[in-house]
Parts: C-alpha cells; sequence; structure tokens
C-alpha cells in the first residue's frame, strides 16, 4: 500500500469553505478512481493561515497513475484550488506502508 501525501495552505478567513471543497469535490474524485483504498483530510490552524494535508492509501503506484498521470508526483489541482491556495506546492509526497494496526 502506498500513502500519497500533499499539503496546502489556505487564509483561515477561507478554511471552512475550502474544507467543504474537498469534501464535496475532491474526496469523491479520489473515491472514483480503482485502486484508492481511503482518503483523510487534516487541518491545522496557524493564525491567519490554514494548513491542509491530504492523505490519500492505493493499492499500488498504477492506482496513482490512474488519478494522477504518468508523472504521478507532480500535484493535482482542481481549477476552484485558485480561489482558496496561496501557492501551489509542485509535488507531493509518497511513502510505502510497512506497518498498521490493521495487521
Amino acid at each position: 500500500m502506498i500513502v500519497r501525501m500533499w499539503h496546502g495552505r489556505v487564509p483561515t478567513s477561507k478554511a471552512k469553505e475550502y474544507r467543504e471543497f474537498l469534501k464535496e469535490r475532491a474526496i469523491p474524485d479520489y473515491k472514483s478512481i480503482d485502486g484508492n483504498i481511503s482518503v483523510y483530510i487534516l487541518e491545522r490552524k496557524e493564525g491567519d493561515v490554514t494548513h491542509f494535508m491530504t492523505l490519500t492509501f492505493w493499492k499500488n503506484i498504477e492506482a496513482i497513475k490512474k488519478f494522477a498521470g504518468e508523472d504521478y508526483e507532480k500535484a493535482k489541482y482542481y481549477e476552484e484550488d485558485k480561489d482558496y491556495l496561496l501557492e501551489f506546492e509542485p509535488t507531493v509526497t509518497h511513502y510505502e506502508v510497512v506497518g498498521s494496526s490493521e495487521e
């Protein structure tokens, strides 16, 4: 199993709206891809900026490529992200899951 980690920052004034956008648009998009296991979205307020960390779990790299394309380490953005994000980080991070409480 592979975890794909993406980080984004939004103005805290837009955090609630962005959270709803992620629930309505991003989560269903991830879940529509064969090979997606689960999605977790984390949020942390830091003054005027709120951080979002998206953790998506995938069966393998091929499943991630179905979502992100051949250049699967490149971050994928939605048109609406421009209304919220303070910057567009160019890449994501992947880790192989080597242990869990479910084993």
